[in-house]
């Protein structure tokens, strides 16, 4: 009897094939959406995943404007801001950050969801959050992503 040795195929920059996907927010709840995103990013949706190397998709999030949260957390949640200066803290209520910058809440719960080290800053790179139903990224020929 012979014996068979086994390799694990990992995966490298050369062998990753990155897709481009669209994510509408329109109705989503935030917390659940943005876990599925962030592990699309991280590449766990595909046979080749390898922890060490960045086998993610890029995503993009349109209507983020639309996006909706749990129970009484829009008015609730607080995001926080430091200037690094004393006395530089600047609170912002969830709903008052949907009215000026709706991008933000999906990128930093996105950016939460991530590895905190240099993989997990390339990772984030490769999402894009628009708000309004149109982005820039027609050429790229994203397919749409249901969720």
């Amino acid at each position: 009897m012979s014996k068979q040795h086994f390799t694990t195929k990992h995966a490298n920059e050369a062998t990753v094939q990155r897709n481009w996907y669209v994510v509408d927010g329109t109705n989503q709840t935030v917390g659940r959406m943005c876990s599925r995103i962030a592990a699309i990013l991280r590449g766990k949706n595909k046979a080749i995943y390898t922890p060490h190397v960045d086998t993610g998709d890029y995503i993009i999030v349109i209507n983020c404007e639309k996006v909706k949260l749990s129970g009484n957390k829009m008015d609730q949640k607080v995001y926080d801001t430091y200037s690094g200066y004393p006395g530089g803290r600047k609170e912002e209520a969830a709903s008052d950050l949907q009215k000026r910058r709706p991008e933000v809440i999906i990128e930093r719960a996105v950016k939460g969801m991530l590895p905190k080290n240099r993989l997990g800053r390339k990772m984030y790179k490769k999402l894009f959050v628009y708000a309004g139903g149109t982005h820039p990224h027609i050429a790229q020929q994203p397919k749409e992503l249901k969720f």
